[in-house]
């Protein structure tokens, strides 16, 4: 299962793993764009099954689960892909604004892994919980504290569901992700940049602006979820290389 399926970082990972002739099931609010997504996975080679899903409703969650689960048998698979992020002051943002980040990035993750590793404990059988994280844990990045804070918090889970699950057969692990060209950051105001950008790099944070692209993330999940049994890879960071600089 991949959440956050209908476009960018997820819709790669979903073909990534459709590549590998798998079943894949994909959940995102955005049901159109699931649908090419769909179409694109089983063109690939794989099996998509498509449903809508919102992570931060915990009735949503179930039923994309009992979906999944109908057609497919038990989860063996499950990426935390969706993601919300907001630019902005702490004080400035709204209460909304900073809850919608946290349902969505954090609490909606830790819900649906939680019925996933559920049912791969009572099957015993092995699997992978996967969690999409990002650079900001690491580089911190004034005007998205929220953001930032719900991708730390879900690495501390990833870390922890992982320390409660040794010698289970689940694994869990985190790929962190810098600097991707997705469509993530569309509803921002493009003039924000224009403030932020000279303020990160006056912190160090941006030191070029290189970018990666969703299937170069993509890869690294399938090297995650792919790994041999007797191997686990707890985490794995993927960065955009800098420019070339001309010969001297």
């Amino acid at each position: 299962m991949v959440t956050g399926a209908s476009a960018g970082i997820g819709r790669a990972i979903a073909v990534a793993l459709g590549g590998l002739g798998w079943t894949v099931g994909l959940g995102a609010r955005r049901v159109a764009q699931l649908d090419e997504t769909a179409k694109i996975v089983a063109d690939a080679g794989g099996t998509p099954l498509a449903h809508p899903l919102d992570v931060t409703d915990s009735l949503s969650i179930d039923t994309f689960c009992d979906f999944v689960r109908s057609h497919a048998g038990t989860i063996q698979v499950l990426v935390n892909n969706a993601g919300t992020a907001l630019p902005g002051a702490i004080h400035e943002m709204s209460d909304e604004d900073h809850r919608r980040i946290v349902e969505t990035n954090l609490l909606g993750p830790m819900l649906l892994t939680r019925r996933v590793v559920a049912q791969l404990r009572r099957a015993a059988i092995a699997g992978d919980i996967v969690f999409i994280s990002s650079d900001a844990t690491v580089q911190k990045r004034p005007h998205l504290a929220t953001y930032l804070s719900t991708k730390a918090g879900i690495e501390a889970f990833a870390q922890t569901l992982a320390l409660e699950s040794e010698g289970v057969g689940v694994r869990s692990s985190v790929v962190r992700v810098g600097p991707t060209l997705t469509g993530f950051a569309d509803e921002w105001d493009l003039e924000v940049f224009d403030d932020l950008m000279p303020r990160w790099q006056r912190f160090g944070i941006q030191r070029h602006f290189n970018t990666m692209a969703p299937e170069d993330v993509a890869r690294a999940v399938v090297t995650v979820v792919t790994a041999p049994p007797h191997m686990w890879v707890p985490i794995v960071e993927v960065q955009p290389n800098a420019p070339l600089e001309p010969p001297t």
